[in-house]
């Protein structure tokens, strides 16, 4: 089965892994058709696991092995990941703004997106989906915006990792 392995917190906060070397992991411990995407710890492979949760706590342990840090990643299938792109849920902004989807665990998008505070509409808006968060934030102020601090101060008590929709749209497009 051909799954797609997001990382969570590659190549950001010092912490450095070559695409190589992530693609060279998996190779190693028996994935076939490994391709990375980009530089922020996007991966598909070819794997016989049949059960998502075990290939997940696998791929962790592995990375975790490797690469000396405590690994977690999100595994989906390239069908899961096209439906939750094709759900995104703001479809008329302009180029002004980015487009991400947060990836979260345990039903937390919901409380994600109800304790995030008072947005500035203006600067961006958030939707709870299935397991994600569908957020819209003006270019350059990714970090800056209220979402995005809260976001990033409960990424250190939960699981969450973030993909902007070109990435996975990118990942979708090499899938097949």
């Amino acid at each position: 089965m051909q799954y797609i392995i997001l990382l969570r917190g590659v190549n950001v906060g010092g912490r450095t892994i070559k695409m190589a070397a992530l693609k060279s992991c998996f190779e190693e411990n028996g994935y076939q058709n490994v391709q990375t995407i980009l530089q922020t710890g996007n991966v598909i492979v070819q794997a016989n696991e049949k059960n998502i949760a075990k290939l997940q706590k696998k791929a962790e342990a592995e990375l975790t092995a490797a690469f000396n840090y405590p690994a977690k990643v999100l595994a989906l299938t390239p069908e899961q990941l096209e439906n939750i792109v094709r759900q995104y849920a703001f479809t008329n902004i302009d180029a002004g703004f980015h487009r991400y989807i947060v990836f979260t665990e345990n039903g937390f998008e919901k409380q994600l997106v109800k304790d995030c505070g008072v947005l500035d509409k203006n600067m961006e808006a958030v939707k709870a989906g299935a397991g994600v968060v569908y957020w819209c934030v003006q270019k350059g102020y990714t970090l800056d915006s209220a979402f995005g601090k809260y976001m990033n101060k409960m990424a250190v008590k939960h699981f969450i990792t973030n993909r902007n929709v070109n990435t996975l749209e990118k990942i979708l497009a090499k899938c097949g």
